[in-house]
């Protein structure tokens, strides 16, 4: 399965793809940060005591500013052929930051710009895009020297954000699930049953809303905090099928069904 594909088959998908290409554009103009690869032996009693990577400071990855990262990749998409709504919002989170960049010259909150739900939306969508690139090969070391047993929690052990997907690999009755961050793209592994977000395990197995034409899509909630978790029960797809966005009308029909998405979102998805 690749994106062509999957886009043939979900054109309404469309717009947002072009959006993803338009911000991918504009994160490869705004220069990288100097990440490094943490020591990890240094981390090592953060990461078992539960802290993600990115709030240890023994880690320290290293990162930018959020607000400069923003502010490079709002410079670099604005001369691209946007949709003039998306340049609006551009244009009004880009005055924003300049406001909160003059107040923390005042002494203000700077690093925290009161934005609308929109231009958070947008704010977390344009840093994830120069984020998740420049983590790239540490998110690939930490997966290489993590000990998936001694995490097994139900937050992102990078960026510490709540999973977006999930994935069951194997077959029974060794089958795993694996969960996925809709940020910073981190996989990770979690217990087999039991709700991802609010923890229950005793006698509690998710439900699962099966989607009409969605071969190995499914939505698993929930009956007691009735948060949702899109899982792909399949092998192969994994970069088509655990990206967030192909699987955004997944959203639209949890939120219908009165469910609750408790991880962060890298889009603001109107009914």
């Amino acid at each position: 399965m690749n994106y062509d594909a999957w886009l043939a088959r979900h054109p309404y998908l469309q717009p947002v793809a072009d959006l993803r290409v338009l911000v991918d554009t504009a994160a490869r103009r705004v220069a990288g940060g100097v990440i490094r690869e943490p020591d990890w032996e240094a981390y090592l009693d953060d990461f078992q005591a539960g802290v993600p990577l990115l709030g240890s400071e023994r880690a320290a990855v290293g990162l930018d500013d959020p607000l400069k990262i923003v502010r490079g990749m709002l410079d670099a998409l604005l001369p691209l052929p946007v949709l003039p709504g998306l340049a609006g919002q551009c244009d009004a989170l880009r005055a924003e930051l300049v406001r909160s960049g003059q107040d923390q010259t005042r002494g203000g909150a700077g690093s925290d710009p009161a934005l609308t739900p929109a231009d958070r939306g947008l704010f977390r969508c344009l840093l994830w895009a120069v984020l998740a690139r420049d983590l790239g090969a540490v998110v690939v070391a930490f997966a290489r020297w993590r000990d998936e047993e001694r995490w097994l929690r139900n937050y992102c052990p990078t960026c510490g954000e709540a999973p977006a997907m999930g994935q069951l690999i194997g077959k029974e009755p060794g089958r795993m699930r694996m969960l996925a961050c809709g940020c910073c793209g981190t996989r990770w592994r979690y217990r087999r049953t039991g709700c991802p977000f609010c923890e229950r395990t005793d006698d509690h197995r998710l439900a699962v809303v099966g989607v009409e034409g969605e071969s190995g899509l499914r939505i698993d909630y929930c009956d007691g905090c009735h948060g949702y978790l899109k899982t792909y029960d399949g092998e192969g797809s994994e970069t088509v099928l655990l990206a967030d966005w192909t699987s955004l009308h997944l959203d639209l029909l949890a939120r219908e069904r009165g469910l609750k998405r408790m991880a962060a979102s890298l889009y603001e998805v109107e009914a």
